[in-house]
């Protein structure tokens, strides 16, 4: 007989050994273990009685509220697959992935119900809704999971079964379903909480990051439940609120990507508080090294990066206290997972880089994901002999670390060479004055490909003389030649800059 497990198991054991702890702070409102997976079974009751069945794929809508965690654990613990929708989408984009992930079910959030329930209309789904201000049409999932019984507890299922289908940013085409399973994400949360940052029973995480997206589910959400941490939620990143809710809570714990840092580093500016911060986590895009310095020196902690995809559940590398912390890099493979460098221009195999050449980056191990939903093509050309191909390009050192270069379809290609924005945007960052660089390459009828960096700066930063001073520091054929000064950086949900937007305004 085949071995049975739940990532809704993460909720249901927290709740049996720390029932009265708090789970979930959302301003005044504190959310014990024990409230949280009744809350959960609740949901779970109401989406059986409507339904929904072992296997079946239910969409939700929610920002980072307690209700998302209900609605979370709900679906699973009825065995059912939760398609988590990052709520910035348009309906015509949520109507696609309801279609594309066979969803039998949306909830969504009164603030988002506005493009959510014309795309459940037109896919025909059901649709329920969490928060006041729904419209009256539409059932409220709070009101009908407070009149009916709990279910007992979670379904079992295969380590196999789906358990999660995020769908990617789609930066080549239609958005694909990653499909992770109870087995990859059970594996990804054990190593990151108890082998990787090691998380603690008495921690206090900050619930910044979009829930919807696999670095927050996995790290903040499964992560803090698996050791029954507080998690505070954050519904809409402001530094300066945030920086008095990391007082106000006594965070030790900061989740964050690149952007929230230097957003932090601006609010401590105007306010001297400092909060009681252990360790500090960073991901989703690279961390510049004068930031990691700027945050040491300002709030006296280090920040661990790591780096990670959808399809790896998300976390592949990280910089881990035991084999030491190498700035500017991702550190090494997590436990139970391989991570090398092959060669790009070979697609039918993989073929290994020697130490310190560049390379696109293959991972295997327990976090890669079982394939792309109903794309078997997608599927063979991401995973090859078991290694997925990441589609980033990255060195490894003696050491086994990690550099990031770039992504191998951000490559700008000026006058034949090859240039790797990331390079140019290390540099940029060092400049007096620049707080952000986002650098793209646009098309130039004399060299192929021309070089802008589009930087967010104090005033006063002159664009010519960080253009020289850029000049001086990096090779000729590297350096910007056109540099573009924003109020700000346009961003996806997980913290990336989207720099298909800045291409499309500044071409």
């Amino acid at each position: 007989m085949s071995s049975r497990i739940s990532v809704a198991s993460i909720l249901a054991e927290s709740a049996r050994r720390y029932p009265a702890h708090d789970a979930l702070v959302l301003g005044d409102v504190r959310i014990s273990y024990s409230v949280a997976w009744e809350q959960a079974r609740r949901y779970a009751a109401v989406l059986r009685d409507r339904g929904i069945n072992p296997g079946d794929r239910v969409a939700i809508l929610i920002p980072n509220v307690p209700q998302f965690a209900f609605a979370y654990y709900g679906i699973l613990a009825l065995g059912a697959c939760v398609v988590p929708i990052h709520s910035l989408l348009k309906s015509e984009e949520i109507a696609y992935a309801l279609k594309d992930s066979d969803a039998k079910m949306l909830i969504a959030a009164a603030p988002l119900i506005g493009e959510g329930l014309p795309a459940a209309l037109e896919v025909g789904v059901d649709i329920l809704s969490v928060l006041d201000g729904g419209p009256s049409e539409v059932l409220r999932l709070e009101a009908l999971a407070a009149a009916i019984s709990p279910i007992e507890t979670y379904l079992s299922r295969k380590p196999e079964d789906e358990a999660v289908v995020l769908y990617t940013s789609g930066t080549t085409g239609k958005p694909k379903g990653a499909v992770l399973t109870h087995n990859n994400i059970l594996w990804n949360v054990q190593t990151i909480a108890f082998d990787t940052i090691e998380l603690k029973h008495e921690d206090v995480l900050i619930g910044a990051l979009p829930l919807f997206h696999s670095f927050g589910q996995t790290v903040v959400l499964n992560g803090g439940f698996r050791v029954g941490a507080t998690i505070a939620l954050v519904p809409r990143f402001e530094a300066g609120a945030v920086l008095d809710l990391l007082m106000k809570e006594k965070v030790t714990v900061f989740v964050g990507v690149p952007t929230m840092f230097i957003g932090l580093l601006e609010a401590a500016k105007s306010n001297s508080i400092r909060p009681p911060l252990r360790i500090a986590v960073s991901g989703g895009s690279a961390l510049p090294v004068t930031i990691i310095e700027k945050v040491k020196d300002v709030f006296e902690i280090d920040i661990f990066e790591g780096y990670g995809l959808s399809e790896t559940s998300p976390v592949a590398t990280f910089n881990q206290a035991r084999y030491g912390r190498k700035p500017g890099t991702v550190g090494c493979a997590i436990w139970g997972v391989d991570v090398e460098i092959a060669d790009i221009e070979v697609l039918e195999r993989i073929d290994f880089m020697p130490t310190g050449e560049r390379g696109e980056i293959v991972i295997r191990g327990h976090n890669i994901f079982s394939g792309y939903l109903n794309r078997p093509e997608a599927t063979a050309e991401a995973v090859i002999d078991g290694w997925f191909r990441s589609g980033d390009v990255g060195i490894k050192d003696e050491d086994g670390f990690i550099s990031i270069v770039d992504r191998t379809k951000d490559m700008i290609i000026r006058g034949g060479f090859n240039v790797y924005p990331r390079e140019v945007e290390e540099v940029v960052n060092r400049y007096p004055g620049v707080k952000q660089v986002a650098v793209i390459g646009i098309p130039d009828d004399v060299h192929g490909e021309e070089i802008v960096a589009v930087v967010v700066a104090d005033e006063g930063v002159d664009a010519d003389e960080v253009r020289e001073w850029t000049k001086g520091h990096i090779g000729s054929h590297k350096y910007p030649r056109r540099i573009e000064f924003v109020d700000e950086l346009p961003l996806g949900p997980s913290g990336k800059v989207l720099k298909r937007v800045l291409v499309e305004r500044f071409s």
